[in-house]
């Protein structure tokens, strides 16, 4: 069997993902999930959740360049470029065995052995880029692709198409007033509870751990209320119990990673999160109402610029790192009580991630693979 794309890129799961939709919407379209192939990184996520989606794979060894002046990652830089060479090596001899009609590239350090190999031997490349600011691996391998699939309008990268972000198939389909009950009864929710997610990224977050927190000490007595936190596998045996369970009338679930994201998005009365790309593209695509909190340390701080196309647009609430110690409570209980407001950040939402659930960057990548003009 030929193989039709190869799907590169890796080292996180705001990479690792949008792989996995992408490969999902080339299955929507027809193609067979044996004709798609995946390159990551042999560090990453990739390694943990790649093999269960049964699509063939290679890891490659190779870093990421760190922006940090510590001995270790000042390690890592040394061998960027001697790890990226050899495993560009290993793509080349793979793409000649495999002969793919088109190379993708999700971003990410990952992405670039593929992405080189692919311009030696001429293979058409698209470049798939969910940011609102692009990262630098996206920026320099823009640069040859015979198109790039942008998720927001008024890309500054070459041959930039509208196609919305890439969202996991389970995520698409998702609908709120249906699949609410189940989706509860799933997750040990009370049917009539208001309903909170705290997502902090595959990593999680020590800064919205601690203000979740102090959030659950404060509204522990409210039997009303449902929290289902995902504090990180590092933090987990920090931050599973902030307050003693047998003191606690609210539901309130601690997991260290979340395996049921259609769940939360299909259940939840409001969700607080980071403003990475995966993030915001999935609120769009089923509406959820949203605190979305931006991680400041942030390459070129991309995930405020993130997180602004939907606050300014009304589909989300922007909340700086700075001021959720001191707004964080308050706008939950603004929205608690204004379910109009809800309704229409949902509303809006929903509208803006109507090209996410088309899953169009399926046709983009067909048609670079045809040798068609897009």
């Amino acid at each position: 069997m030929t193989t039709f794309a190869v799907i590169a890129g890796g080292g996180t799961s705001g990479h690792v993902l949008p792989a996995i939709a992408i490969a999902e919407s080339l299955v929507d379209a027809g193609i067979d999930l044996q004709q798609i192939y995946y390159t990551g990184a042999q560090r990453g996520i990739e390694t943990e959740l790649i093999p269960s989606f049964g699509i063939r794979y290679s890891f490659f060894d190779v870093v990421g360049l760190q922006r940090s002046f510590s001995v270790k990652a000042l390690r890592n830089n040394f061998a960027f470029l001697p790890r990226l060479l050899k495993a560009r090596r290993r793509a080349v001899v793979l793409f000649k065995d495999e002969l793919p009609k088109v190379v993708v590239s999700v971003g990410g350090y990952a992405s670039l052995p593929a992405v080189l190999a692919a311009r030696k031997l001429d293979i058409p490349i698209v470049v798939v880029s969910y940011d609102r600011i692009p990262g630098r691996s996206s920026k320099l391998t823009s640069r040859f692709a015979q198109a790039t699939a942008v998720a927001f309008p008024s890309s500054e990268l070459r041959r930039a198409i509208m196609t919305g972000a890439p969202v996991r198939r389970v995520i698409r389909n998702i609908d709120r007033v249906q699949d609410r009950s189940a989706a509860r009864q799933r997750l040990g929710v009370p049917e009539g509870a208001f309903f909170i997610g705290v997502i902090g990224g595959s990593l999680g977050s020590l800064m919205l751990n601690n203000a979740v927190s102090e959030f659950v000490k404060e509204f522990k007595d409210d039997s009303q209320l449902a929290l289902r936190h995902v504090v990180g596998p590092r933090f987990m045996k920090t931050y599973a119990n902030p307050v003693a369970q047998s003191e606690v009338a609210m539901t309130y679930q601690v997991v260290a990673y979340e395996e049921n994201m259609a769940d939360i998005y299909g259940s939840v009365d409001l969700l607080i999160g980071r403003g990475g790309a995966g993030t915001i593209a999935d609120v769009a695509a089923t509406g959820v109402p949203a605190i979305l909190i931006p991680w400041k340390g942030a390459a070129d701080d991309h995930q405020t610029a993130n997180v602004r196309y939907l606050s300014e647009n009304g589909a989300a609430i922007l909340l700086p790192e700075e001021d959720v110690a001191k707004e964080l409570s308050k706008i939950i209980r603004e929205l608690r009580s204004d379910s109009e407001k809800l309704q229409k950040i949902s509303a809006r939402a929903f509208e803006i991630g109507e090209l996410n659930r088309q899953g169009t960057i399926a046709s983009v990548i067909q048609d670079v693979a045809n040798g068609g003009n897009v």
